[in-house]
């Protein structure tokens, strides 16, 4: 299934996900910082969505309440309560 999720509060402005009973089988960002985000996709790449909610939720960008890591966690939360 397609997820897509408009991320509030960094510079990415769109996440794309492919999830598979519960197991996220593709990512792409669009905005953001381009080599990071890149990893980021490629190691959630075959991870369970709670697994990816665990380790990034919470985490801030400087000053920011907020991350793309966090967003991804914030996006995945909204697609299971869907």
């Amino acid at each position: 299934m397609k997820y897509v999720y408009r991320p509030k509060g960094v510079c990415s402005q769109i996440m794309e996900f492919e999830i598979e009973n519960d197991i996220i089988q593709s990512m792409k960002v669009t905005g953001g910082c381009n080599g990071n985000l890149k990893g980021i996709c490629s190691i959630l790449k075959g991870k369970n969505i709670q697994e990816a909610i665990n380790a990034f939720e919470g985490i801030h960008c400087g000053p920011r309440p907020t991350s793309c890591p966090d967003q991804i966690a914030k996006a995945l939360k909204q697609y299971k309560a869907q």
